[in-house]
């Protein structure tokens, strides 16, 4: 007892003695180095804990956190990691107040503390989950891919479906282009199966039903969606979709349609009709205005010379698309001629992915030298589009100088969630950003529980989505879905305007 009684005291004088920094200390000039980097940016006051690690040397590490109301919160080590429930409540207290980071490392006897990071919370919050693809930037390897879902509050991560589950070597398939409609808030969400057991999957309260959209009156099966965000109506791309890999210089695959069209999915009566089918022209990336009246898409026509039917890759560069939209009618189904939104192509560029905000005002697009593939694209940055004022311009404060690709926005329309691989130039990381009056904040990376998951993670977070609500459709229900034969769907000519 007296020698477990002596371990104690002296354990606790040691810890008496780390609190010295606070009153023994020189100040450093220079700011401390942390990964991820959490520092200068705007967060949401629900957001999970903003672990880190510690990259300076030193024999010992103190840090601190706090604001103006609340508790201060303390860490020990290089690998900070704060307790969620203190997190929350800090953070929840100082909705519109600054939070304060201080750092403070031993070397020797000597502690140094360092400039205090500081980052804004935002008294917006976030929606409580998102969702991506998780793969490996490889081909030989897509098999081994997930579609996850993911709290933003805490660390909860969950596997929605695992590509693998039924497909294996010779019997693959792949798994892609998961979308909601409304966020998921009407529980309503599809992703296609390609290859093995291939069809898309669209999941409602009423049930699970898996569908072959491929009708003989269109290019393919349904390819890029976008859910209307009141009807039972899915808008898709239907593509013939080529890639080639370069063998010298930055860029590393090329993904071009040789070609594309638009059509119309209604859910409830299994019905495909066409939006868009101009044989001179490629039509991809469809996405809705939030009040469901405008489709907004890409379309980029063949250069001089060049058809649907020749061989694309030598004129790759060539490609450039422009953003239009059609007026739609719910009632009829009826789309309007299109309307050019913005002239990319006048500037020697190329417009991708059109993402308008939940307030109808802003529209957010990635805009790179050619193509529409921008993920892969290292010219490719984030523009923004003021709908009312007609105005564009770069979103220098988001941008780095790799590919900024697929990006969603919040459904209050204050953070925008997009993809970046400006941390390796090879993997795609989710990254957040706060945005409020027309101006962007620098993003942040999605926290994880272990600050040094990035490092060791050999995958891609794809096609990041914003949700209210998280599916709670269960794995063995989509297994079934998958295993059954999808139902074909049926063409709908289009009616003769002249008659």
């Amino acid at each position: 007892m007296k020698n477990i009684l002596l371990s104690c005291i002296i354990l606790l004088l040691a810890l008496g003695c780390s609190e010295n920094p606070l009153e023994n200390f020189v100040l450093s000039p220079k700011n401390v180095t942390i990964k991820p980097d959490y520092t200068d940016s705007a967060i949401p006051w629900n957001i999970a804990p903003l672990n880190f690690f510690i990259h300076n040397n030193g024999d010992e590490f103190l840090t601190i956190t706090h604001s103006h109301k609340g508790k201060q919160l303390k860490a020990r080590g290089r690998k900070v990691q704060w307790n969620l429930n203190d997190w929350q409540q800090l953070l929840e207290e100082n909705k519109g107040d600054t939070l304060y980071t201080e750092i403070y490392i031993r070397k020797g006897k000597q502690w140094q503390k360092f400039p205090v990071i500081k980052n804004y919370i935002a008294p917006e919050d976030i929606d409580h989950y998102i969702s991506y693809r998780m793969i490996e930037p490889s081909y030989e390897m897509y098999e081994y891919m997930t579609i996850n879902q993911r709290d933003l509050t805490c660390f909860d991560e969950q596997i929605l479906y695992n590509n693998n589950t039924l497909a294996r070597n010779e019997q693959g398939h792949c798994i892609n282009c998961h979308a909601y409609q409304d966020y998921n808030k009407s529980q309503k969400f599809q992703f296609h199966v390609r290859q093995y057991k291939g069809g898309t999957i669209i999941a409602t309260p009423s049930g699970i039903q898996k569908v072959d959209l491929k009708t003989e009156f269109t290019i393919s099966a349904g390819v890029y969606p976008a859910w209307h965000p009141q009807k039972n109506l899915i808008a898709y791309s239907v593509n013939n979709t080529e890639q080639h890999f370069h063998k010298k210089g930055i860029e590393k695959v090329e993904v071009m349609d040789s070609r594309s069209d638009l059509i119309l999915y209604d859910v409830d009566k299994n019905e495909v009709r066409n939006i868009s089918n101009d044989t001179a022209a490629l039509e991809t990336f469809p996405a809705w205005s939030p009040d469901g009246k405008f489709l907004y898409y890409v379309s980029a026509l063949y250069p001089p010379g060049i058809g649907p039917k020749d061989s694309l890759i030598a004129s790759y560069k060539e490609f450039r698309y422009n953003i239009y939209r059609k007026a739609f009618d719910p009632l009829t189904l009826q789309f309007s001629d299109a309307t050019m939104v913005f002239d990319a192509a006048a500037q020697n560029k190329s417009a991708t992915l059109p993402r308008i905000s939940p307030d109808g005002q802003y529209l957010l697009f990635t805009m790179g030298d050619y193509g529409n593939f921008h993920i892969w694209h290292k010219s490719a940055d984030l523009y923004l589009l003021d709908l009312q004022k007609d105005t564009v311009r770069p979103m220098p404060e988001i941008n780095s100088s790799d590919a900024e690709s697929y990006h969603s926005w919040s459904s209050n329309g204050s953070w925008i969630l997009f993809s970046s691989r400006r941390d390796d130039g090879s993997y795609t990381r989710p990254y957040i950003a706060y945005f409020k009056g027309g101006k962007g904040y620098k993003p942040f990376i999605l926290p994880q529980q272990n600050p040094e998951r990035y490092t060791t993670l050999f995958k891609s977070f794809n096609i990041p989505e914003f949700m209210a609500e998280p599916v709670t459709v269960t794995r063995k229900d989509l297994r079934k879905a998958i295993e059954k034969e999808p139902v074909k769907a049926q063409f709908v000519k289009p009616v003769d305007k002249n008659n």
